[in-house]
């Protein structure tokens, strides 16, 4: 009697010595990843340019050529993003917040209708753009006059269609109990989402500098919020979270460590830039 007793003891001893052990290796794990976080961020916000706007400029400088001439201003001074840069990554945050507040772990794809419809945004979103470019070589033939409202407006369809698409992946991913419905299920939806996206369109042609300043701060916004979530769906295996969480608190470590690998990318290409062209501006024409 006394033995089992003793027995019974050392494996309790020994499950808890075990659950006290992984449990400072994931605060350990948790430490470095914020350590790191800080010190990335730390560099990146010392090297780049004073103020928000400085730091949504760096933030665009890294994803987008920021070319003077298509890009919306607050006066003289072109926004974070051109203009096809700022509606993909305005129009992404939008349809992103729109599923995380109204469709949370929603884990299925769109219809095929509505992803056929995603293949025709990205055609045309194509099309503009090749007519866009074929404006920068002199003589070249153009189809159309490429303006800046149309940038923007084929942006924002394609950042609706990537939204639409990550979402379920990220949710089947990381979500111990996704739910088995569509995070965009109807054209009905998809049209309200379309209607916030033309609201916004509407604001950034207004040009009040008042309306601008926020939304040239939520583009760069945007460019980080897609980053963290690609890097996360790598890093979310990559710690063993793999439908594990069940709120958004059980995420912070790989989403801290997207995180920081989507700082590093911004940070690299920043660097690199920079010393192509020894400035913060866009290229220009």
């Amino acid at each position: 009697m006394i033995g089992s007793w003793n027995r019974y003891n050392a494996r309790m001893t020994s499950t808890t010595d075990s659950k006290g052990t992984q449990s400072q290796r994931r605060l350990g794990i948790r430490i470095g990843i914020f350590l790191l976080a800080s010190i990335v961020l730390g560099i990146w916000l010392l090297n780049t340019p004073s103020g928000l706007l400085g730091k949504a400029d760096a933030v665009g400088y890294a994803v987008c050529h920021r070319i003077d001439l298509r890009s919306f201003h607050i006066g003289t001074r072109p926004i974070a993003l051109c203009a096809r840069c700022t509606g993909m990554f305005l129009g992404a945050f939008l349809a992103l917040g729109f599923y995380a507040i109204f469709r949370p772990k929603y884990g299925l794809f769109p219809p095929k209708k509505i992803i056929g419809l995603f293949v025709v945004f990205v055609f045309i979103w194509a099309f503009d753009g090749v007519n866009s470019y074929l404006h920068l070589i002199p003589g070249a033939p153009t189809l159309y006059e490429a303006r800046n409202e149309f940038r923007l407006i084929t942006g924002s369809l394609v950042g609706i269609a990537i939204a639409s698409m990550v979402y379920p992946v990220f949710s089947q991913t990381a979500w111990i109990e996704w739910k088995d419905e569509r995070a965009l299920g109807s054209f009905k939806e998809l049209l309200l989402i379309l209607l916030i996206t033309v609201l916004m369109i509407v604001l950034i042609l207004n040009g009040n500098p008042l309306i601008l300043y926020p939304l040239s701060l939520l583009s760069a916004a945007g460019v980080l919020i897609l980053l963290t979530t690609a890097y996360s769906l790598l890093m979310i295996p990559l710690l063993g979270k793999t439908n594990k969480a069940s709120r958004w608190r059980d995420l912070i470590e790989p989403l801290t460590a997207g995180f920081i690998l989507a700082m590093i990318q911004v940070a690299v290409i920043d660097f690199l830039r920079f010393q192509l062209t020894g400035t913060w501006s866009g290229f220009h024409l």
